[in-house]
């Protein structure tokens, strides 16, 4: 999309305007810096994404729209996720951090902040692994995506 104000605010308004959810959003300007790219991730059925695509090809600020689930693509989440750590739990928190191939990247005495990175499911794994109660604070980036190999996506 071109990289001007307001274009992030249609495309935002276009999925409220038609009652679709946003699960995650994550922009920036690319290496031409009059465009940016947007990843937008969606849930619904495959007529409800071909109307979206349909309805964002539609807006000027839109160069291209891709559906990355239409081919082969890496897709990769950030989380920081910071957790109490105090006294024999540090070390299984640690251990854990390592089995998900997390970096601990603040340490205090009764707390660590973890960087992790991966897909969506990994992510929501760690999660699923840690306990709940020792979790302070959690903040996610949303997926990012790029086609495999060879493809990429050119205006």
């Amino acid at each position: 999309m071109e990289n001007e104000a307001g274009a992030l605010s249609r495309v935002a308004g276009l999925f409220s305007a038609r009652g679709y959810n946003i699960e995650s959003l994550s922009v920036a300007p690319t290496e031409d810096p009059t465009l940016s790219r947007m990843t937008l991730v969606t849930v619904g059925s495959d007529d409800v994404v071909e109307q979206v695509t349909k309805q964002l090809n539609k807006l000027i600020e839109v160069v291209k729209v891709i559906d990355l689930n239409d081919g082969s693509h890496i897709e990769r989440e950030m989380m920081l996720v910071k957790v109490r750590a105090v006294g024999e739990g540090r070390d299984e928190i640690k251990r854990l951090a390592d089995i998900f191939r997390g970096k601990i990247i603040d340490v205090t005495d009764k707390s660590f902040t973890i960087e992790l990175t991966g897909t969506s499911s990994k992510l929501d794994a760690f999660f699923d692994a840690i306990d709940k109660s020792a979790i302070l604070e959690t903040i996610r980036t949303g997926a990012s995506g790029v086609g495999r190999g060879e493809w990429i996506l050119k205006a």
